[in-house]
């Protein structure tokens, strides 16, 4: 569970203990959404490149291979490889935002598959079941994801029924468990803070939930085309009311200066596809901002993406070597930037850990937040 070891202000340095290890915080969940980094990555690979945590997608599992077939051969973490702690979403994210065809119910979901259009449901009992299949580390709560921004009266009734699914799945994931279902019989759970960028109902929807006694809590609905300003504003209006004993997680976020931020106002857990998504087309971070390697300029340039970092690609090969790959179509070109990023941002969070520690977070804040967002 979760212990608070040191509070900068806001900032929280602690540590979560799950029955596959203790992940020291705050820190960034790798995504690999069907049970890879896309770019050619291993669980291997994100072990060398510091990874705690490893994020795989409940949607994207259930459709293939199935999250049946997952479980018979033993769960993800036997699938993969990866031998840390998994948390895998509960599916609502994927189902509003990849299906253009879906009837919301009080019972749940019914969606076209992305893949071949055929019908689902999907609801709190069905996403738990699936998770226990999967046999996660932390499963999250099946909840409806709003577009932001929307009506009000939308957006209050979208969190009571989103608070109501959050009861059915604590029910559902004790039954699985208790019935002896549960491929980890030790997953957490983790309900989700909605209310778009309305302060009253972030507020109410966090008390609500609170309530459940879960074993973390995280903020969804955010980074999807909001001002940055004012999502940082919500996270401090939602923190603030937030179980101060657990774990809080801030979904799908985001740049290095987002996470800067966001462990400033009080965020332990963050996750995003930016990283690996970037470096795919060749937009690299590093401890000066961001490069786009596949720019003239680096055509023969002998030094390393970065000279402060020391993952694979930046111990061996040039800012040459690794434009050459990427303007040639060499799938290595792309394993070895998205290596690179991965490392820079377990890298980032490791020193936000050491600069809480040692009572210096403020400073490195001020140092960083603006400048590795910053385009080169």
């Amino acid at each position: 569970m979760y212990r608070l070891l040191k509070q900068e202000e806001a900032a929280r340095r602690g540590e979560l203990a799950t029955v596959h290890g203790t992940v020291q915080t705050p820190a960034f969940m790798n995504v690999a959404t069907a049970g890879a980094i896309k770019g050619g990555l291993s669980a291997f690979d994100l072990k060398a490149n510091g990874c705690q945590v490893m994020l795989c997608n409940t949607y994207h599992l259930h459709l293939r291979p199935g999250d049946g077939n997952v479980a018979r051969l033993g769960g993800l973490h036997r699938f993969t490889r990866w031998d840390g702690p998994i948390l895998t979403d509960s599916g609502g994210f994927q189902v509003f935002s990849l299906s253009k065809l879906r009837k919301i119910t009080e019972e749940g979901v019914t969606f076209s598959s992305h893949l071949d259009g055929r019908r689902i449901f999907m609801g709190p009992e069905e996403s738990m079941r699936i998770q226990a299949n999967l046999g996660s580390t932390i499963a999250m709560a099946f909840d409806e994801c709003v577009e932001n921004p929307a009506e009000y009266a939308y957006a209050k009734a979208s969190c009571e029924r989103t608070a109501r699914w959050l009861g059915r799945c604590k029910a559902e994931m004790a039954r699985v468990k208790r019935e002896g279902l549960a491929v980890n019989p030790d997953q957490l759970l983790f309900g989700i803070n909605q209310g778009c960028c309305y302060d009253d109902l972030r507020i109410e929807h966090m008390k609500t939930i609170a309530e459940q006694d879960l074993d973390g809590y995280a903020i969804g609905g955010l980074a999807v085309g909001e001002p940055k300003e004012e999502m940082y504003r919500v996270i401090s209006v939602v923190e603030e009311h937030m179980p101060k004993d657990k774990i809080r997680y801030l979904m799908g976020v985001g740049t290095p200066g987002n996470i800067l931020e966001g462990v400033r106002r009080g965020v332990d857990l963050f996750d995003c596809v930016m990283p690996s998504r970037n470096a795919r087309h060749g937009h690299l971070n590093t401890w000066q901002g961001i490069i786009n390697i596949k720019n003239a300029k680096y055509e023969l340039d002998e030094s390393p993406v970065d000279a402060a970092c020391d993952c694979e690609c930046c111990r061996n090969f040039s800012r040459a070597y690794l434009r050459h790959l990427f303007k040639a179509d060499e799938m290595l070109g792309m394993r070895l930037a998205v290596m690179h990023n991965l490392h820079f941002y377990n890298t980032l969070l490791l020193r936000i850990r050491e600069a809480l520690d040692e009572g210096r977070f403020g400073a490195f804040y001020h140092q960083y937040a603006e400048l590795l967002d910053t385009r080169i």
